[in-house]
């Protein structure tokens, strides 16, 4: 997917330049900066396009949930943005017979450090009882680079310390799947 076909999609979702759309915006392009920043420092195999498209695209359902401290006006909870992108590209994809079900995955498996169904069970999330893990390489480094950054605040990058800090909050198995997902890319010098 090339740059003109990522910014047609988030158009069609976010069409005024609004708060929202250019939090968005920079936050999609922090995130992904970062994955292509650390996918030249790992010797894991990846799918550039699909990641540059993944970063770019894994939070298009903000705008259907509610957050008002990032513009976020819907009614549904944040926890559920990730798969509500992926309905809203699936959709996107069958009107206009395309192909956006990589993409779709990233959406609805990059929140947290990934989701497992005894979570959502266990913590009563707003979420169906499903596992929502990173698989592919090119899924875990959105879900990775996203953690970097916040939507809310200066909207700085986060140090890597910060991150596992933040992580930690919810809870150790979190922050353990983050630390594997580092692992897992084994960085050169990042």
């Amino acid at each position: 997917m090339n740059e003109k076909e990522i910014a047609d999609i988030i158009d069609f979702f976010y069409p005024e330049d609004d708060d929202l759309k250019r939090t968005l915006l920079k936050h999609s392009r922090q995130v992904t900066e970062k994955a292509l920043e650390l996918a030249a420092h790992t010797d894991v195999p990846l799918d550039l396009e699909l990641l540059r498209g993944g970063a770019m695209l894994h939070d298009v359902g903000i705008r259907k949930c509610h957050a008002p401290g990032i513009f976020c006006t819907g009614e549904l909870h944040y926890l559920r943005h990730g798969i509500e992108g992926a309905f809203m590209l699936r959709a996107y994809a069958a009107e206009r017979r395309c192909e956006l079900e990589p993409f779709a995955r990233i959406c609805e498996r990059h929140t947290g450090s990934g989701l497992s169904a005894a979570e959502i069970i266990s913590q009563k999330l707003p979420l169906p009882e499903r596992d929502f893990m990173p698989l592919t390489p090119e899924e875990k480094m959105v879900c990775l680079a996203d953690k970097f950054f916040s939507k809310s605040g200066d909207m700085k990058e986060k140090s890597f310390d910060a991150v596992q800090r933040s992580m930690a909050k919810f809870g150790a198995a979190s922050l353990e799947r983050f630390n594997a997902l580092w692992a897992f890319f084994t960085f050169r010098s990042v």
